[in-house]
């Protein structure tokens, strides 16, 4: 079966399709825009690059190399698969090439796995060009002693991450004088992650940076790679702190493309229950593993991978499909299965894998032709990143989205244009935050003395902040119109960039004794307890000991027909309110809360029917962490007026809540996910129906007190949103859609904000 019989026949609802279509859309095919390699390419490197199949560039690729090789700083914002490390690989190689050492460069990937892929294209092409002798390797945790060593000699090339620059090689500078001296181009990938907390982080790592290679003498041209989004410009300015040039006219090939929203079938008209989107999308795969289309499926979790990912081997069998043919990709994989999975994704020999969104970035992995969502990812570009896994160059391609019972899968069944007609979201980042500008300044200290009059970055204050860390936390000395550190602490390692530095709990084959893979201690409580069942490649195991001193999770292999799911519970409570602010109908205030969250019990779920045939306690101690908080606590006159005493129109705060997650992270510039909203309908601490907003960064980093002075202005814009936004009673664009608050939860959300911003008495 090719692409256009699978589309047809899905549309049509042939055979025993898993669900109805409700919609389809089209992407037309795009032809390529070309242009010849420049003239200042060195020979060589030319042939080498043709040896590749590469005879002629696309028109963003000339651009941005032109510009690279120019000395301008450069985003290159295009599309998935279109070509963007050519962009740079171009005139970086072109100076190793004809200079050597005297021309070094620096890649900053998001990930490891990114890393080591673009190393491998790195050594194939310098091969090429008959220049093995230039060093490029990764430089992260996993790099062996002797080729750190060789790095730090000669490395010409060195690929590492956001995390080995700021702990690893800044603090070292000393021991990496040569790369310093003679940097010519710093990559940073996938800038559209580099967001919120994280990206601000990355952003004063990138100031340190700067600093370190004016102190050797080299000025590095920047170049950024992105995905699509509104801000690439602004977004690389901020990071970069230097004008930017942008190309993001993406003149590579693209194949038809198409959209298909696929509905599980109802199970209930009462309550809107369908089909688990699971079950609908085994029903699909197994078509698709008959029809030799090679597929992706993106699930939401790493369990929900696993599980699928078994559902898919099950049908593999039953249809005479080599079940090896079927694979799973997640973070936790040990790095030779990953690299692995990739290889037979790019040589075929695996035809369908199963992901989180692991491989929603640049990793090679060949031209697949299906990519299946199952549930929405969350947001529209993330969306497009999975989709555009699929149909690389000409090639025509599909992409079905299998819905979930969830309100907001079920809007977009209805409503695709959301999708298709919404702006890419913008990336925001805040690097002067104090509390992220103090640490890095004080990393930066540790790294190189500062002179009085030295700035940092654009970064404003920067002398008051010195004065802080010498006379109230007693890490800087002031002498001879420098500023020294003097504390026995290495500053770095106190300073997280993202909950990714947590440490992780390695899980152990007991019969075996392999590390068979790692996962992130929060997850740890909810996926590798005792007496869970972890999924590994579509095997199962039974979690048998869960030590959580020396974070070793120790499982056994054996044969079950269910899988385990843990509930738990989030409970933010009031420590201490440090301020408050009467207002019209309720107080705000703003404090230290103390975070906890406790897996309590877990639930045996059997294969398939999903019947819940067991469940277990769980015996761990909660996440917990101190942070800072905003509660906005509505006056029991005003509850009374609304009529929020009612439980179903009481339950409208959470439609407010919504409303408000949606917006903080645009007037902080921050991630959705550092902060979070909670509506309480009955806070034990307030007694009454409350909003606390609080940062979910252990400590906090000055967002809850920011919240707390412009909180109004937040509620006005919310407010303006419910009342222009054309839906009855609710949808994805304003309070959440309507069946999961009631007809009335637009109505009493808006008559909550109208009452909160009246005039204050």
């Amino acid at each position: 079966m090719d692409l256009s019989d699978f589309v047809r026949k899905l549309r049509a609802g042939e055979g025993e399709p898993p669900g109805v279509v409700e919609a389809c859309h089209r992407q037309p095919p795009r032809p390529a825009r070309l242009q010849p390699f420049p003239d200042w390419v060195e020979p060589r490197l030319k042939s080498a690059v043709e040896a590749r199949g590469i005879v002629e560039l696309y028109s963003h690729q000339r651009q941005a190399a032109d510009l690279l090789h120019a000395r301008r700083d450069v985003v290159v914002a295009t599309g998935t698969a279109s070509g963007k490390s050519l962009c740079y690989h171009l005139p970086v190689l072109d100076g190793l090439v004809r200079e050597g050492l005297d021309a070094r460069a620096l890649y900053v990937f998001p990930t490891k796995a990114l890393a080591r892929d673009q190393m491998a294209e790195l050594e194939r092409l310098l091969l090429g060009v008959g220049r093995p002798d230039l060093t490029v390797a990764v430089y992260d945790g996993d790099t062996p002693p002797p080729i750190r060593q060789a790095l730090r000699d000669r490395g010409a090339l060195v690929l590492t991450n956001p995390h080995m620059l700021h702990a690893g090689i800044l603090p070292n500078h000393t021991k990496w004088q040569g790369l310093f001296a003679g940097l010519r181009t710093i990559v940073v990938d996938e800038l559209h992650t580099l967001s919120g907390i994280y990206g601000s982080h990355v952003a004063n790592v990138l100031r340190r940076l700067q600093r370190i290679c004016r102190h050797y003498g080299s000025n590095p041209v920047f170049c950024g790679a992105s995905a699509t989004i509104s801000n690439p410009g602004e977004h690389g300015k901020r990071l970069f702190e230097r004008p930017v040039e942008v190309v993001d006219e993406d003149g590579s090939p693209r194949g038809a493309k198409h959209f298909l929203f696929l509905n599980p079938r109802l199970l209930s008209e009462a309550s809107g229950l369908r089909v688990p989107a699971s079950e609908a999308a085994r029903q699909l795969g197994g078509e698709l593993l008959q029809s030799g289309l090679q597929t992706i499926f993106f699930a939401r979790s790493r369990n929900g991978t696993e599980v699928l990912l078994k559902y898919l081997r099950d049908e593999a069998g039953k249809r005479h499909v080599d079940q090896q043919q079927v694979a799973g990709y997640r973070g936790g994989y040990l790095p030779e299965l990953r690299r692995k999975i990739e290889r037979g994704l790019r040589d075929g020999s695996i035809k369908t894998v199963v992901s989180t969104s692991a491989l929603e970035l640049g990793v090679d992995i060949g031209s697949l032709d299906v990519c299946v969502l199952v549930g929405y990812p969350g947001t529209v570009s993330s969306t497009f990143q999975r989709a555009g896994r699929v149909g690389r160059r000409t090639q025509e391609s599909a992409v079905v989205f299998v819905a979930r019972s969830a309100a907001m899968d079920q809007y977009l069944m209805h409503d695709p244009g959301y999708l298709f007609d919404a702006p890419r979201e913008q990336v925001s980042i805040d690097p002067d935050n104090a509390i992220i500008l103090t640490n890095h300044v004080r990393c930066a200290a540790f790294e190189l003395p500062f002179a009085d009059g030295d700035g940092f970055g654009q970064a404003p204050g920067v002398a008051d902040v010195l004065t802080f860390l010498a006379q109230d936390l007693g890490v800087l000395v002031h002498q001879g119109g420098r500023w020294h550190y003097a504390s026995d602490t290495y500053p770095a390692e106190g300073v997280s960039l993202n909950a990714a530095d947590l440490d992780n709990v390695t899980i152990q084959d007991v019969e075996s004794r392999k590390v068979l893979a790692e996962i992130d201690r929060p997850s740890a409580i909810v996926e590798v307890h005792q007496g869970a069942i972890y999924g590994l490649q579509g095997e199962t195991y039974l979690v048998e000991r869960l030590d959580w001193h020396d974070r070793r999770a120790f499982v056994r292999k054996v044969d079950a027909d269910y899988y385990t799911e843990a509930d738990t519970e989030t409970e933010v409570r009031v420590l201490r309110i440090d301020e408050t602010q009467p207002h019209a109908g309720y107080d705000a205030h703003r404090g230290e809360v103390h975070v906890s969250t406790l897996a309590k019990a877990f639930k045996k779920i059997k294969f398939y029917s999903r019947e819940n045939v067991g469940i277990g306690d769980i015996n761990l101690p909660p996440e917990e962490f101190d942070t800072e908080a905003c509660a906005l606590a509505l006056r029991p006159e005003l509850v009374a007026r609304l009529g929020l005493q009612r439980g179903g129109e009481a339950s409208c705060l959470h439609g407010v809540g919504e409303l408000l997650q949606g917006l903080v992270p645009l007037f902080l510039h921050v991630d959705p996910g550092d902060v979070r909203v909670l509506a309480e309908v009955l806070h034990p601490h307030f007694e009454a129906p409350t909003l606390v907003l609080y940062d979910r960064v252990p400590c906090g980093v000055g967002l809850a007190e920011r919240l707390f002075h412009t909180h109004r202005e937040i509620l006005r814009a919310a407010l303006g949103v419910a009342e222009k936004c054309r839906c009855r009673s609710g949808c994805p664009g304003c309070i959440g859609p309507a069946p999961s608050l009631g007809n009335r939860s637009k109505s009493v959300a808006v008559a909550i904000l109208r009452a909160m911003l009246a005039e204050s008495r």
